[in-house]
């Protein structure tokens, strides 16, 4: 059994340092023409800095992918091409893209970069991968409404190909994620298969009958709501070790629009739980669970993977946005005579008691001093500050260091209940 990669969104610099910093073996990443995600945050990941952020990733020990995964009109193509000489420059380890005109570019300029196929190809069968592999690709993303017994069948017919999977994240309700909702439901403005979906299918909906206008009915489906179209997010922590079995070379974790706070958390607890696999087969995979409940989550499913067709409770009926089960509340940025600079995401009180993750570490302790860049001393530490705290137990990686509540919320544990 071979230990997979596992391999993080990098939404921008700061998320795609932390990814690797929190154990990811790869990452991958996009620019705003080319990618199916739009970011908006952070030191967003640019044409001029694209080199700068895969070095960034090489010099940490990690893979760097460029997603060109849109499905291309004449004037994407003719964009792509006027952009290729700094692509090429940039030295990835690997272009993800579902256009077979993108292929025969990469093919063309780039003949000794990696292509992987993005799961936007719907890639379901050993002969569409055998396919991708006479065309030239070393990988297939597969789609995520394979089960895993699948999976396996299609690694054992065609075992010299790279098998890449998702096992967490959110999910679309489209088939591989083709959705042409949001273009409909934007006229055109935001297209989801150009890296702008407005996320329609997490929309509250309501029902008119043609002949009543203006009457205006809930749709309830066992009085949890009426976000009927918004699926739980993806969940597979619990079955790593038949994923490993399977014989998948990556293990993809969907997020690039996600918060630092979500890509450092996930990374984490994927890093320890794979090695826990490779140290004792029968590790129990429960506190990892219990790890990804605190972060942003609609409820968990594993999805299409245990083959019996996507559960019935695999969608998020009472909400559309995710709810974390443990509140992000700072990041620290420094040390200063004594004292951890920090960014407040939540607020926090002096002698509140907090959890600290790291890199390597994970503790409970307790908030004893907090000041402002007077040297005033506070009771709150307020939201968007930038204060300086003391802790009863100080991190040792305090470089990366990432600050939340203690515990899980009962409403997130009991919405993530479910089939996983």
């Amino acid at each position: 059994m071979k230990k997979p990669e596992l391999l993080m969104p990098a939404g921008n610099v700061e998320k795609l340092k932390y990814a690797i910093k929190y154990g990811a073996d790869a990452v991958y990443l996009g620019v705003v023409d080319f990618s199916l995600r739009a970011m908006r945050k952070g030191e967003l990941i640019t044409m001029e800095n694209l080199k700068s952020a895969i070095s960034t990733a090489h010099e940490m020990n990690a893979k760097a992918y460029l997603t060109l995964n849109i499905f291309g009109f004449n004037t994407d193509i003719k964009l792509l091409e006027s952009s290729l000489d700094r692509i090429v420059e940039s030295e990835p380890d690997a272009l993800i893209i579902s256009d077979p005109g993108i292929v025969r570019l990469a093919k063309k300029y780039m003949p000794s970069t990696p292509i992987h196929i993005s799961t936007q190809a719907n890639i379901l069968n050993y002969e569409a991968v055998k396919f991708w592999q006479d065309i030239g690709a070393t990988r297939c993303i597969l789609a995520r409404e394979l089960p895993i017994k699948d999976v396996a069948d299609i690694k054992q017919k065609v075992p010299d190909m790279e098998l890449e999977c998702f096992i967490h994240g959110a999910q679309c309700v489209s088939f591989s994620g083709r959705c042409l909702l949001s273009d409909y439901m934007t006229k055109g403005e935001r297209k989801a298969n150009s890296g702008n979906c407005s996320q329609p299918c997490r929309w509250s909906y309501k029902l008119l009958e043609e002949t009543r206008p203006g009457e205006y009915q809930e749709i309830v489906q066992d009085d949890k709501g009426t976000h009927i179209l918004s699926t739980k997010d993806l969940c597979l922590v619990k079955h790593l070790k038949e994923m490993c079995e399977a014989g998948i070379d990556s293990f993809k974790v969907e997020g690039r629009t996600k918060s630092l706070y979500y890509v450092s958390a996930v990374a984490k607890a994927y890093r320890e739980a794979i090695d826990s696999i490779f140290v004792n087969p029968e590790s129990d995979m429960e506190p990892y669970f219990q790890e990804l409940l605190k972060v942003g989550n609609r409820g968990y499913t594993t999805g299409f993977y245990l083959g019996d067709g996507y559960p019935s409770d695999g969608y998020s009926y009472d909400i559309s946005k995710g709810l974390a089960g443990a509140d992000f509340l700072c990041e620290v940025w420094g040390k200063e005579d004594g004292y951890y600079k920090v960014k407040t995401k939540n607020k926090f009180y002096k002698n509140e008691d907090i959890e600290i993750i790291t890199p390597s570490e994970k503790f409970i302790t307790q908030v004893t001093e907090i000041k402002n860049a007077n040297g005033e001393e506070l009771e709150l530490a307020n939201t968007n500050q930038e204060l300086f705290v003391k802790f009863s137990i100080p991190p040792v990686e305090y470089e990366w260091a990432l600050v939340r509540t203690v515990g899980i919320k009962n409403g997130v544990n009991e919405m993530a209940k479910c089939c996983c």
